[in-house]
């Protein structure tokens, strides 16, 4: 297991092809889907700097809040709520480059303004999703959604 990351400067499909190999050591071999959860936030938030990056779970048909960094966050969001419960419900990759257009945003941070969540998905199931904020508009594009889906699908759900 890796216990240091490389982080690096670059295009942003640079940094995620730097971040992934480091994402898969950091999980390799460990069966605890809350400390892979956790390493891969962290792992994302040291090379990207995001306002706020973190997994909601499934869980009596609500997205409870799990390992996240950045400020604290809402806790239970129900099924077709904000981006994250839209993210669940319709089963697909969000992004949005303006939090204050998206209707019925769920403003955990005023200082939000993007937001791309991404399912997890598994045996045609959402089992939860990757949610990360930024402070700067239109802040995510096609490459995170890409490289976000890639490293999401790494998660081993037992």
């Amino acid at each position: 297991m890796a216990e240091d990351l490389s982080i690096v400067q670059g295009t942003k499909e640079e940094k995620y092809k730097s971040v992934i190999p480091q994402i898969k050591a950091l999980i390799e071999g460990e069966p605890d889907l809350v400390a892979n959860l956790a390493n891969i936030v962290a792992a994302l938030m040291e090379q990207f700097g995001w306002l706020w990056i973190g997994f909601y779970l499934v869980k009596e048909n609500q997205l409870v809040l799990a390992p996240f960094q950045g400020p604290v966050a809402c806790t239970r969001i129900k099924k077709g709520r904000g981006v994250c419960g839209t993210s669940w419900e319709k089963a697909q990759t969000i992004v949005v480059p303006d939090v204050e257009k998206f209707p019925g945003h769920i403003a955990c941070s005023s200082k939000s303004r993007s937001e791309i969540v991404v399912p997890v998905i598994r045996n045609n199931k959402v089992m939860g999703v990757l949610d990360v904020d930024s402070e700067q508009l239109a802040a995510f594009d096609e490459t995170d959604k890409k490289f976000l889906e890639e490293i999401v699908d790494l998660i081993i759900f037992e």
